[in-house]
């Protein structure tokens, strides 16, 4: 069970059939041996391609009726299959971008958590302890973004898959890391550290008016790819930087000190254990200046 607070204060608790599926799993052995098959990359690609299906999309409609997706919200389109359908677009409007450039915004709808890089690099994720190092398998490059802040987006199964750039300027080349694959559900920290199991994929950005950002995506139980459009020589605040296929997912951001500063109520909540509830283009912090 955990809380989660919207931008208006209002605070309740969440627990889905894919949370108590997933205590049951993890909370004995027997549960675990059964994982151990599904969180490999090669279960994870097949499952990939049958949601691929043309008779996946029997899946679409159950799926709606049970997670109360406001369809106004998107493209009208016939889908061709479940992943069709989990990739789908806003419709234009349908979501207000932030375009002040002194805002700092979310890349995705998501129920975010922010934490300050503390002097010895050591973070704490959902109730697990991780180096920004060994996140990154690169030491050297985790010292840049010492004493700032790391922020956590959480994609539930529920939320729209795509993700943009938060602000313009120019990215590096991409790192992929892989690994097993193994769900973002918080439950699953009790037993192992998610962050080093699963696949990910990061690159910097050179900000206009953040300084460099680091942007990290990560994969989860049963999505076979991080669907990332090609690197541009220069982006666009609100441009998509991509999506990904089914399954619960999360976005992780490094901001260098002094460079960006969370919103107060989200910080507070971060602090209290709740993840705030925020939508894709919306002010999260602001810069320094």
């Amino acid at each position: 069970m955990r809380y989660t607070a919207d931008r208006e204060g209002h605070k309740w608790q969440e627990s889905t059939g894919q949370d108590k599926l997933l205590e049951k799993l993890y909370g004995s052995a027997v549960g675990r041996c059964i994982l151990r098959p599904l969180v490999s990359p090669v279960v994870s690609k097949l499952g990939g391609r049958i949601l691929d299906s043309r008779i996946s999309v029997l899946a679409v409609e159950p799926f709606i009726r049970r997670n109360g997706i406001n369809r106004e919200d998107y493209e009208e389109k016939k889908y061709s299959s479940y992943n069709d359908f989990f990739t789908r677009k806003l419709r234009q409007g349908a979501r207000e971008m932030d375009m002040d450039e002194r805002h700092f915004i979310s890349p995705c709808d998501c129920r975010l958590s922010v934490y300050p890089i503390e002097p010895q690099m050591e973070v704490t994720i959902k109730n697990t302890c991780y180096t920004v190092g060994s996140l990154l398998r690169d030491e050297r490059l985790a010292e840049h973004f010492k004493d700032g802040y790391l922020w956590v987006f959480r994609l539930s199964v529920d939320d729209y898959h795509r993700y943009i750039y938060v602000d313009n300027g120019r990215e590096s080349v991409r790192r992929r890391i892989p690994g097993v694959l193994h769900t973002v559900n918080p439950v699953a920290n009790d037993v192992c550290p998610i962050y080093k199991e699963n696949t990910r994929e990061y690159s910097l950005l050179k900000s206009e008016h953040f300084g460099t950002l680091l942007m990290m995506e990560v994969g989860a139980l049963m999505v076979g790819k991080i669907e990332n459009r090609p690197v541009m020589s220069h982006v666009r605040r609100g441009q998509e930087k991509g999506n990904f296929a089914f399954g619960g997912s999360t976005i992780i951001y490094m901001t260098q000190k002094d460079k960006v500063f969370p919103d107060m109520d989200i910080l507070i909540n971060s602090v209290d254990g709740i993840e705030t509830k925020v939508q894709i283009g919306s002010r999260i912090g602001k810069g320094k200046n």
